[in-house]
């Protein structure tokens, strides 16, 4: 007998185990998708929605990558990375984060994502708690579904750089497990002070039973000329360094987005249990990307350095503009490449805004609250495309929001 689609596809729905039947898609992929389908029916759309970095991979990255490629580093590998990729990855970090650093506590993977995933299937158990910041990354929400543990949003401060320690202080019960910091933060740009900080780890040192998970993924993308604090400094001088993992990688800083390459520094005795988690799942991660990823962390930061100030440029031309919109304010970011204008004043819901934006006016941008409750009444713009494109896409968001009626 034939099976009508609706009803195969509600009792397969009714097949999913409580640990995806709740994921959700991400917003920049959705957008995305959504943008891609209009781009196929003859719209011109412009790209803000992806935090994409319109830079090529280093032309050194490359070129070590294809050699290894002809030296047949094609094979499988070490499952947590190779031994000359953990040892850059000790070197940077440690040069980096200010923190004595050793290959044996690093764990890579293809992206920064495994890692955060894989230590939170070692630590998290159903009915644990995991606070993550809000507005923040999807991808903390759903990693902490996967495990049957409970998401637990917390606001930030109102310049969207620290946690409110107020309310995390409020939210913090004998059921939490994972304390989730981002810095630079996606999406605002907000980079966390060191006093801040300082003031996180004496809460945190009263929960023993706590694990700090640090996202330092755009660490190196600051415009100030430095590197944006690591909680693994302070963490080491309060004595939380054994419970604390830091995640960063390659795609962000080395444009190396598409390679696929991610790290994270943990005690070892953790790396023993990823390692395992990823034997038995990812097998390894590809070899010749490692072999590329060593190069670019050793390599000259030339290139890095001319990116930031391009980004510089495109992060105040952005801002500037968006301040000069009807019913928009916008802070300047000190990290990241996300400007995240308040648009309330608009009179539209970020929701409506985003996607009148796309439909409307061609403009592809991410509501505020895809990244939780506490970004409503904002939109995240990524600004990693050229200056030209900016102007095009910001001279459409503008002629729209003047057109909305008042």
């Amino acid at each position: 007998p034939y099976v009508l689609w609706d009803t195969f596809d509600s009792a397969m729905e009714s097949a999913w185990t409580p640990a995806v039947s709740g994921l959700v898609n991400e917003g920049a992929y959705a957008v995305l998708e959504a943008a891609t389908l209009l781009e196929k029916a003859g719209r011109t759309i412009v790209h803000f929605e992806i935090g994409q970095p319109d830079y090529p991979t280093p032309e050194h990255v490359v070129e070590a990558g294809v050699a290894a490629l002809h030296a047949g580093r094609t094979t499988y590998c070490n499952p947590s990375g190779t031994a000359d990729l953990k040892a850059a990855i000790a070197r940077r970090m440690t040069a980096t984060r200010g923190v004595d650093i050793t290959p044996e506590e690093v764990v890579v993977g293809p992206g920064c994502k495994p890692g955060i995933f894989f230590a939170c299937m070692a630590l998290l158990r159903p009915g644990d708690e995991v606070i993550i910041p809000d507005p923040g990354f999807p991808s903390y929400t759903n990693l902490a579904k996967v495990t049957g543990a409970t998401a637990v949003p917390v606001r930030l401060n109102a310049d969207n750089t620290s946690f409110d320690l107020a309310a995390l202080s409020a939210a913090i019960t004998a059921q939490t497990r994972v304390l989730i910091i981002n810095s630079p933060s996606n999406p605002t740009g907000g980079v966390t002070p060191v006093a801040d900080l300082v003031a996180l780890a004496e809460l945190v040192q009263k929960w023993p039973q706590i694990w700090i998970f640090s996202d330092e993924i755009y660490a190196e993308l600051v415009y100030d000329g430095t590197v944006a604090p690591s909680f693994l400094k302070v963490a080491a001088e309060a004595g939380l360094r054994d419970r604390t993992l830091v995640f960063d990688g390659a795609s962000k800083t080395f444009c190396m987005t598409g390679w696929r390459l991610g790290w994270a520094v943990m005690p070892p005795a953790l790396v023993e249990r990823v390692h395992l988690l990823m034997v038995h799942t990812i097998g390894c991660s590809a070899n010749f990307t490692q072999v590329a990823g060593a190069a670019a962390l050793d390599g000259p930061r030339d290139g890095l350095d001319s990116m930031l100030e391009e980004y510089r440029k495109r992060r105040d031309y952005v801002c500037d503009r968006l301040n000069t919109f009807p019913g928009v304010t916008c802070a300047t970011p000190a990290g990241a490449f996300y400007a995240f204008p308040n648009i309330a004043g608009t009179g539209l819901s970020c929701e409506e805004f985003a996607s009148r934006s796309l439909h409307e006016a061609g403009v592809a941008i991410l509501a505020g609250t895809d990244f939780g409750a506490g970004g409503a009444g904002h939109v995240r713009i990524s600004y990693v495309r050229s200056l030209d494109v900016l102007e095009d896409g910001l001279d459409k968001l503008e002629a729209f929001i003047i057109d909305l009626p008042t």
